[in-house]
């Protein structure tokens, strides 16, 4: 029995070629740009592989280390703190780059290893994320191992023990300054939230049919996202004006309508509400990574501070920190 941790993937290294692979790799993937695939691949050719890559390029340059990709290092921390709770063999590997699902799958193979726990770690459900790594996890294991025998963990968004690491990782930065606490999520299209309706008529249909409990909940993003938010406010004993949730991380050339408020318009427009001190946590996140530091703890400070924002705390990700390796392990004890 093995344990395998698969999180999103990082460039190999900073060099414009390794970016733009990367890049190349991740917005070929049919379940995050959901187009026909001769559109797809205009955009991602004529419009994005020009020019992102060195944009992206300059943001990995302010939080990469001599230990490599924040990502990377961060989810094999998570995996070492698992396998000393579990006394499992634990690993990690990434959907798009190195280490491969492909190469993880392949060494199963060769040594003969026929027993595996696949845990995505998406706290929530998207086609972008956990769709994706389920149908790319099959479709390998099918081509590669078809003798091996996996289970894949299904999100967590509303485990009491996620809710309690997430609220638990929370506390220490909230006080009586703190105006606002923001749960920004990462953005999808709303599209994507579409193709998910199970029922194919409740999910963007109200203002308010996140708050619904039905079949099409189980799979929304946007009603996960809610539910860890709401739980966890509840659990921290926070009042509705006391927090709110945004979505940050929009690619617009892809979609123009993803899902709102956008968190970098919302941290714009606090300090014209009098909302001056926050606090700010991103939940569809457990590993520290470029969308948490760089994109929200220095892009996002810097806009939230010279709108007029007075103080800005970071909350880091729930890492491998021992709340959130006690809920994996509970995650594998269940699927055992």
């Amino acid at each position: 029995m093995r344990i395998l941790l698969i999180n999103l993937g990082s460039p190999k290294s900073l060099s414009i070629i390794d970016v733009k692979e990367y890049l190349r790799e991740f917005l070929s993937d049919d379940c995050v740009v959901d187009l026909p695939k001769y559109l797809q691949q205009i955009i991602l050719q004529l419009f994005i592989l020009p020019f992102r890559p060195k944009k992206t390029k300059l943001a990995y340059e302010q939080i990469w280390s001599e230990k490599g990709s924040p990502l990377i290092y961060n989810t094999q921390l998570i995996a070492n703190k698992l396998k000393e709770s579990t006394g499992i063999e634990v690993d990690i590997a990434m959907r798009y780059q190195e280490p491969s699902i492909k190469s993880y799958i392949i060494k199963m193979k060769e040594q003969n290893e026929k027993e595996l726990i696949v845990i995505p770690l998406y706290p929530h459900n998207a086609m972008s994320t956990t769709v994706s790594i389920n149908i790319e996890f099959e479709k390998l294991a099918h081509e590669c191992y078809n003798d091996l025998n996996y289970t894949i963990i299904q999100p967590f968004y509303n485990k009491t023990k996620y809710i309690e690491a997430l609220g638990e990782s929370i506390k220490p930065y909230l006080d009586d300054n703190i105006d606002k606490l923001i749960f920004s999520y990462h953005g999808i299209p709303e599209r994507h939230i579409k193709k998910s309706d199970l029922n194919g008529n409740h999910c963007l249909k109200s203002i308010d049919c996140c708050k619904a409990s039905c079949n099409s909940a189980t799979t929304c993003y946007r009603s996960n996202v809610y539910k860890t938010s709401l739980s966890t406010a509840k659990y921290l004993n926070l009042v509705d004006h006391q927090w709110c949730m945004t979505f940050q991380s929009r690619v617009s050339i892809i979609d123009p309508r993803w899902l709102k408020p956008y968190t970098d318009k919302h941290l714009s427009n606090l300090p014209k509400s009098n909302i001056c001190n926050i606090a700010i946590v991103c939940p569809s996140f457990v590993a520290d990574c470029l969308e948490t530091i760089e994109e929200i703890n220095i892009r996002g400070k810097e806009t939230f501070l010279n709108a007029g924002g007075e103080s800005f705390k970071y909350i880091p990700c729930l890492n491998d920190s021992l709340e959130f390796i006690n809920l994996l392990s509970d995650l594998i004890d269940e699927t055992i």
